[in-house]
Formats: structure tokens, sequence, C-alpha cells
């Protein structure tokens, strides 16, 4: 894929809402000319700010943990900002309209002071491998499934802690290119579930559009990217 940088992206958060809740971890690691670059930080919660107990039950991150290791959330999305200004960038997650509405919610926070840290995601290219998988294999989606799917167990490993998963997001998307050459037409598409709707910020670029789940790999012409081309690049909202 032609981009100057790719970035691997996983957080772990307080909760399900980019609006409000928070960013307590952020990894990612930044492909650049064939070299890899990882960044994994801790940040620390703002006054009265709670990890609820599931939270901490799913990725053993404490609140004692953030205070001793966490750094300001000003710092780390400085550090994140300043890996997206950089040439072309494509930015790779799963289920990446969660992790982009965190990672918008915690630029916002810090727009007046360093407004170049939105101008900078908008700039990106975003590719959900969620999207990818749900019209290549049969349910469930997450990422654990991603790497049994691809024979990875083993080689990585989905332990709901933001690096671990970073590299285990970077080997299914290798994995992905060498399946079934269409990765580059999911740049910017998103599927969602009917069921559901769109949740969250509607990122100006992605085409959004329903994406329920099939019990096949699907053809190309039953690809999403295909079905959107065929009715004319339009957006869901």
């Amino acid at each position: 894929m032609t981009y100057d940088n790719i970035i691997f992206l996983d957080t772990e958060t307080t909760g399900f809402d980019g609006s409000k809740d928070r960013i307590i971890e952020l990894a990612f690691i930044v492909k650049t000319w064939g070299n890899y670059v990882e960044i994994d930080d801790f940040i620390r919660l703002p006054e009265g700010a709670v990890i609820p107990e599931k939270i901490v039950e799913l990725t053993g991150i404490t609140e004692r943990l953030l205070e001793i290791n966490g750094m300001d959330e000003e710092i780390a999305a400085r550090v994140l900002g300043f890996s997206m200004k950089s040439g072309r960038t494509l930015i790779v997650a799963h289920n990446a309209q969660f992790d982009l509405d965190f990672v918008r919610g915690m630029f916002a926070r810090h727009s007046e002071k360093h407004p170049e840290l939105l101008e900078a995601l908008s700039r990106c290219d975003y590719l959900d491998t969620l999207t990818v998988f749900k019209d290549r294999r049969p349910g469930p989606h997450k990422l654990s499934d991603a790497i049994k799917a691809y024979y990875l167990e083993g080689k990585v490993y989905n332990t709901h802690r933001a690096l671990d998963d970073c590299r285990a997001l970077l080997e299914v998307f290798a994995s992905m290119i060498k399946e079934r050459d269409d990765l580059e037409s999911y740049v910017n598409v998103f599927g969602y579930y009917s069921k559901y709707g769109i949740q969250g910020y509607r990122h100006e670029k992605v085409r959004y559009h329903v994406q329920d789940p099939k019990d096949y790999m699907a053809t190309p012409e039953e690809t999403l990217p295909a079905i959107i081309k065929r009715e004319g690049d339009s957006h869901d909202r």
C-alpha cells in the first residue's frame, strides 16, 4: 500500500463513549520505510475520574498504575499527533470507529492549544480490519477470532493490553494482504450492523454502509467496497 507511514493503533479505555470516557493506555506501531517503531503509554486520568471494575478485570490497568506510570494526556496526544504529520499516513485498527472516536476526543480536548492535532487526524486515511474480516469470515469477529482464523495463535496474543493487540493487528493485517488482493479498496470504508447503526462520531472521509454478518467469504462482487461502488459511493449517515 502506497503510504509513507502505516500506524497500527489500539486503545484501552474507561468506557465506550469517545466523547466523555478516557484512554488509559495508548499504543501504536509505526511502519516507516520498512522500519517499525513501537509506542506504548499509560495516560493519567483527570482528578476524580475512576476506572470501572470491569475494565480493571479485563485489562489489569488500575488507577494506582496510572498514577505511578501514566503521562499527561496532552503529551500522549502530541506524541501520536506527531506520528501522523509526516507524509501520507494510514491508520489501521480493529473496530477503527471505536479507536478513532477516542483519539478524536483526546485531540479535541487539546485543540485550542494544539489545533494541528485534529488537522493531522483529518489528513490520515483509515482502514478497519473488522470491516475486512466481516467480509471474509463468519462471526464472531473479535481480534481474537481473527488471530485464530489466520493461524496466528502462539505468535501474537489478544490480551486486552494495547501493545500486544497492536502486534496482533499488524500480523492480521499482513495475513489479510496475502489472502486476497483487495485490501486497498477498504481504505476509508467502515461497515456497521443494521441493528445498531453508526456509533459515535461520523468521520468526514469515511463511507459508512450496513454490513451484516455472512457465513462465507464474500465474492469480489459482494464485498462492501464493491457494494458501495455500485450504489454510487453514497454515505449512510
